[in-house]
């Protein structure tokens, strides 16, 4: 059973989150808080597996509430929880330890992959996150980078692949034809100028996209 903390300062978000979670076999919400204070006590006393932590907080917020968390309990896994805003950029809450970062507007099927993953040992990025991400390094001080080029689509779909996806379960995830997959595949083997899965998920691997150790 996964041990599962809601650290958001939004009601109505833990709620919906709750409501996803709980309907799920092997996962059980074991507390709620709406600051990285509370959290912080919280994990001190009852150390949970995994904490999905909102990264704009009151209080200490989600970076400095994560480090003081990993620093009690460095085998918490820790999501980090955005609505895309600027600030604090992505990489700061992976520099202080967290294992995942997702948006509010990633579906619930992604929550809960991202949950899997990272409790498999591994990173997960979401993949509107992943393009945020991949933006702000490398296009700062004019440097370019082929995947800078890619639509949000595109790095929806070249995410799942690099995650060891098939064509058919990106095509029931989004909702596209098998043959559309196929057609995105093929426009990211162009862009990104490689020859197939492999050598795309070694892309990946080298822009930070991906956990190297466990692929």
């Amino acid at each position: 059973m996964i041990r599962i903390l809601l650290v958001d300062d939004h009601d109505l978000f833990r709620a919906g989150v709750r409501s996803i979670l709980q309907n799920q076999d092997g996962m059980v919400v074991v507390g709620e808080y709406s600051n990285g204070e509370d959290a912080v006590k919280a994990v001190r006393d009852d150390p949970p597996d995994l904490i999905l932590m909102d990264v704009n907080m009151p209080g200490i917020g989600g970076i400095e509430a994560t480090r003081k968390i990993l620093q009690i309990a460095a085998g918490v896994k820790v999501i980090a929880v955005t609505v895309l805003s600027d600030d604090p950029f992505p990489n700061q809450l992976l520099d202080a330890g967290a294992r995942g970062y997702i948006s509010k507007g990633s579906g619930s099927e992604e929550m809960l992959e991202a949950i899997r993953v990272v409790m498999k040992g591994q990173h997960y990025i979401s993949s509107d996150v992943a393009q945020k991400l991949t933006l702000a390094n490398f296009r700062s001080g004019g440097e370019s980078s082929p995947l800078s080029t890619l639509s949000a689509r595109e790095m929806q779909v070249m995410m799942m692949i690099t995650r060891g996806q098939g064509t058919q379960q990106i095509s029931d995830a989004l909702f596209l034809s098998p043959k559309t997959v196929s057609t995105y595949r093929h426009r990211l083997y162009e862009k990104l100028d490689v020859a197939n899965d492999v050598e795309l998920t070694h892309l990946a691997i080298r822009h930070g996209l991906l956990d190297s150790s466990n692929q």
